[in-house]
């Protein structure tokens, strides 16, 4: 087993997987999540109950995870005219993305993980991209984060490894995931302690989880369910 990895942790379904991915894998696991000036800010709300549920899952997780952060981004939301940034409404742009993209979000996040990362002797940094069900967004694709790892290689004199385990899963396959990682228990802490919804909805419990049910984010993760569901 490596001995550590950097979670870029939002406290949304992906993220919360991806923590668990790690948990299963590192001795030591931290996490880092970013304040950007996003309209669901509550994600970053949920965070700390949603890590204190975590821990407490798996023996071995309570003493492998560790300590989290939080970047304050806002320069970014403040350079971003976007519907994550803004009130606006979501819809398609001319150049075929949604309006929910902000411009080098991924980049930006990946890119100071990985200085935050080399400070505390992490080589790992695990995200939650994926390029099957997704927005369209160019900076999900492993294309990209290949790019990026390589530059960070290169501009850090590091060999620091972006891993992402959820990259070619569509959101059923997301779930079942994180039952094969820690059971139903797990299921249940991502379902009701989880924000993904992009217009930050908190008001009820879904078989899914919170969420307006409508937004891109909401329609991608309860159809995802549901399917998990079916499955078995």
């Amino acid at each position: 087993m490596s001995d550590a990895a950097l979670v870029l942790f939002s406290g949304g379904q992906d993220s919360a997987t991806c923590l668990a991915w790690a948990l299963e894998r590192f001795d030591r696991v931290e996490t880092v999540g970013f304040d950007y000036g996003q309209r669901h800010a509550i994600e970053l709300s949920v965070r700390p109950a949603l890590l204190d549920a975590m821990r407490t899952l798996k023996p071995e997780w309570t003493s492998r995870l560790g300590t989290d952060h939080l970047l304050d981004l806002s320069v970014l939301g403040s350079i971003s005219d976007t519907a994550l940034t803004s009130d606006a409404a979501i819809t398609m742009q001319s150049n075929g993305l949604p309006n929910t993209f902000v411009p080098g979000r991924n980049l930006l996040f990946i890119t100071l993980a990985a200085a935050l990362a080399y400070r505390r002797h992490i080589d790992v940094l695990v995200g939650g991209m994926c390029e099957t069900d997704y927005s369209g967004y160019p900076d999900c694709r492993k294309d990209t984060m290949l790019a990026l790892q390589s530059a960070l290689r290169l501009g850090m004199a590091t060999d620091v490894t972006i891993d992402t385990p959820l990259m070619w899963l569509d959101k059923a396959e997301t779930w079942k995931l994180a039952e094969t990682l820690g059971g139903a228990s797990l299921v249940d802490v991502i379902r009701s302690g989880t924000h993904t919804c992009y217009l930050g909805e908190r008001g009820e419990l879904h078989d899914w989880g919170y969420g307006c049910g409508k937004c891109p984010a909401c329609v991608l993760r309860a159809n995802g369910y549901r399917t998990y569901r079916q499955a078995g």
